[in-house]
């Protein structure tokens, strides 16, 4: 078996927040966002059930910078990656623990919906565009 298989997650959702990044000082970034995938199945009374689960992605170096310029809230994209799982203890000293996916792969599958497209945003050239598939980098 592949080591790829051994640890490996797909995931389809909605974005449920604007990237969060961090840039270190060698430069290296590190992007997360919500992620929002949803299931629906009928129960026994024969009534229609959404079940949302909400997934933390992490992603690293250039992932994380084309994130950081392309991605918002409500935008539409698939992700493979791996469960990792991490702990800290928090300023009040309870220990906390942390289950995200960094993500190996990513395609932006679509736009969001209308009312929640972002607002013009100013390029690093200072031209103001907006963000969306029609200027995508790849």
């Amino acid at each position: 078996m592949r080591n790829s298989l051994v640890n490996s997650v797909r995931l389809m959702g909605n974005v449920g927040n604007n990237p969060e990044v961090r840039t270190f000082e060698n430069g290296n970034k590190v992007a997360h966002v919500s992620l929002a995938t949803n299931e629906g199945y009928v129960d026994k009374k024969g009534e229609k059930v959404d079940v949302t689960e909400w997934h933390r992605l992490t992603f690293w170096g250039k992932s994380a910078e084309i994130i950081e310029n392309y991605l918002y809230k409500g935008s539409l994209i698939m992700v493979e990656g791996r469960l990792k799982y991490s702990s800290y203890t928090d300023k009040e000293g309870v220990l906390r623990y942390i289950t995200e996916i960094e993500v190996n792969h990513f395609q932006f599958l679509g736009s969001p919906k209308k009312d929640e497209t972002p607002a013009l945003e100013p390029t690093k050239t200072g031209k103001k565009q907006k963000v969306g598939e029609d200027n995508l980098p790849f």
